[in-house]
């Protein structure tokens, strides 16, 4: 019976120092294959391979599309592509951002379930927001190990708290430290029970539309139910889908969101129509006055009245647009000093 030989890792802000501290702890003969999804930017250039291949025994490098997956191996998911597990091999894809990321880490987790199921070993780490949640879930359906950073121990705890809140039976939460210890022993330990849990329809769908299958992306029968929201990325119609205390979105394209996720991103497209709002005004009141003196000039007092009365206006509501974003901006720093505080005081 193999162990638990396939390690799928998820990690986000503070994810490089916390990658460190695991990977130079691990033994050069591991008896595992471990893959990493780090957040990184779409056109950034990753150099994560490099910082680890440093830092510890094992070989590392960027995966690529159709490797062969090889125990005592790191691969990475380079900037731009979904990193996706198969059986016996890895693929890459520019499949839709889920969370408003590619490379995300759901589909890594779930992916890896489907293919290996009691042999995946799961682990989140420091990071906003919530993504891997759901992937964390898909894992323990089929019958995988899920570890989570603790979030006390987290230099950001908002992916491993969501982890632990809406995941049940999560096996191990643990500092830092611990988890490649765990991580070695696991690798080590054979698998309990046959590989015998169904892979729903719902997970294979959410699979396959990583992989930009057509079938499933012009099959109207989509995972859950038609939800009032616009997907932000393409503003199609998203699919509400509810797992326990999780709730999340994804539209016919296959954009997917949580609800933490959801809102951020209509947090941002609001002050994105703020700013483009207050740019309009400002921009009619410059060409109002402009307009204005043109017509003083020319001895037509009443049109230029009436051009310096809609500057006014332009710019009085321009103030008003300007002021909320700044009590917004204001807002956001309070509310992320009291996260700040909130977690200084529980360390």
């Amino acid at each position: 019976m193999p162990g638990h030989d396939i390690i799928v890792v998820g990690t986000s802000a503070g994810g490089v120092e916390a990658l460190i501290s695991i990977v130079k702890n691990l033994p050069p003969d591991l008896n595992a294959a471990v893959m990493i999804v780090l957040h990184v930017p779409r056109h950034g250039t990753s150099v994560l391979p490099n910082i680890l291949s440093r830092a510890g025994n094992l070989p590392v490098s960027h995966a690529k599309n159709g490797e062969q997956i090889r125990l005592g191996q790191i691969y990475v998911a380079p900037p731009d592509y979904h990193l996706l597990v198969k059986p016996g091999y890895i693929q890459l894809t520019r499949g839709p951002r889920e969370n408003s990321h590619r490379p995300a880490i759901d589909p890594l987790f779930r992916t890896a379930a489907r293919a290996y199921g009691r042999r995946v070993v799961a682990v989140v780490l420091t990071g906003v927001l919530d993504d891997g949640t759901a992937g964390l879930k898909a894992v323990k359906i089929r019958g995988g190990v899920a570890v989570v950073q603790n979030p006390e121990d987290a230099m950001y705890s908002g992916m491993p708290r969501s982890a632990i809140e809406n995941v049940d039976d999560i096996d191990h939460i643990l500092p830092l430290s611990d988890i490649p210890v765990v991580l070695v022993n696991l690798a080590n330990t054979q698998v309990k029970g046959e590989d015998d849990l169904v892979v729903s329809d719902e997970m294979k769908i959410e699979s396959d539309f990583a992989e930009l299958d057509m079938v499933v992306l012009n099959n109207d029968e989509k995972p859950g139910k038609p939800s009032t929201f616009g997907c932000p990325d393409c503003g199609g119609t998203l699919w509400e889908l509810s797992e326990g205390n999780l709730l999340r979105f994804r539209c016919r394209t296959g954009h997917a969101f949580s609800a933490e996720t959801l809102l951020a991103k209509q947090s941002d497209a609001l002050e994105d129509a703020l700013w483009f709002a207050l740019r309009a005004l400002e921009e009619k009141a410059s060409l109002s006055h402009r307009m204005a003196k043109r017509m003083r000039d020319r001895n037509q007092i009443l049109s230029a009245k009436r051009l310096e009365e809609e500057a006014q206006d332009a710019q009085g509501r321009g103030a008003i647009i300007r002021d909320i974003l700044f009590k917004a901006t204001a807002a956001e720093e309070t509310t992320q000093a009291l996260k700040d505080k909130e977690s200084t005081d529980v360390s």
